[in-house]
């Protein structure tokens, strides 16, 4: 297109959004499977922050790396079948990872994303707390492996001074993590199972940055479902999701003095 003397050519709608649309990094390997990060890509590019989404891993075009993660603001590791199969595979990013929240990212942990934040694996948790199976614990509403569904206690807008609870909210579930280490009524923590208070999800500071862990899986779509033949007594809803990735967004942080009590 030729421009007329003294005329400038303004940048187009949809260059303009991708100029402020905010880099999402999600990982994708062989403990990894694709289905389980599409759905938390999906996830992260429909939230209120429409998400470019990048996949990042061994088998893909790239892998994660400083230079990835120095552009993006959250980095995501979703579902998979084994944390000490996975952490073979993540252990060489390890520092990677841990510098970039460090500096201010976002990491969010989907079921065995939530199990390699732990002290044993990425060690992105704050002293005291830390990761287990919520299947072992007492009065698990859940006690096997199955695929199935399990009702947690959602605080909504953790993050704000607004926040108020769902009791009883249906998600998807298979062996998801427990937060463990929590004392009283923490506003870090973001939702507990319903059967045993124990804690579903959390958002935690570490260094300039947040961790955000989740046992369930808010981003199981009508796929899983199906391929599990079983059906999610609310309906297939999202809004836990999004919710869970706006709090690590905008974090959560209670002063050290209360930390315990």
């Amino acid at each position: 297109m030729r421009l007329l003397a003294g005329m400038t050519l303004l940048p187009t709608l949809s260059a303009m959004v991708e100029a402020v649309q905010p880099l999402a990094v999600v990982y994708r390997g062989n403990q990894a499977p694709r289905e389980a990060s599409d759905s938390v890509g999906k996830l992260l590019t429909d939230s209120e922050y429409k998400f470019k989404v990048t996949y990042a891993g061994p088998t893909e075009e790239v892998d994660l790396s400083p230079e990835l993660l120095s552009q993006a603001s959250i980095y995501a590791y979703p579902g998979g079948p084994d944390v000490d199969d996975s952490w073979k595979e993540l252990k060489v990013h390890g520092d990677t990872i841990r510098n970039f929240v460090l500096a201010g990212g976002r990491y969010v942990g989907f079921c065995l994303g939530a199990y390699l934040a732990g002290h044993s694996w990425l060690n992105l948790l704050p002293e005291g707390i830390d990761v287990d199976s919520e299947i072992e614990r007492d009065n698990a509403q859940v006690k096997g492996p199955e695929d199935t569904t399990i009702q947690v206690d959602w605080t909504f807008n953790a993050s704000t001074g607004n926040p108020h609870i769902e009791q009883g909210r249906w998600a998807y579930f298979q062996e998801g993590a427990v937060v463990l280490g929590f004392k009283g009524d923490d506003p870090r923590v973001v939702a507990r199972y319903s059967q045993n208070k124990d804690v579903a999800a959390s958002v935690t500071p570490y260094g300039k940055g947040f961790v955000g862990l989740v046992g369930p899986h808010p981003e199981a779509d009508a796929t899983w479902y199906s391929d599990a033949e079983i059906t999610n007594p609310d309906g297939i809803r999202t809004d836990i999701g999004y919710d869970f990735i706006k709090s690590t967004m905008q974090g959560i942080s209670i002063p050290s003095s209360k930390i315990g009590n």
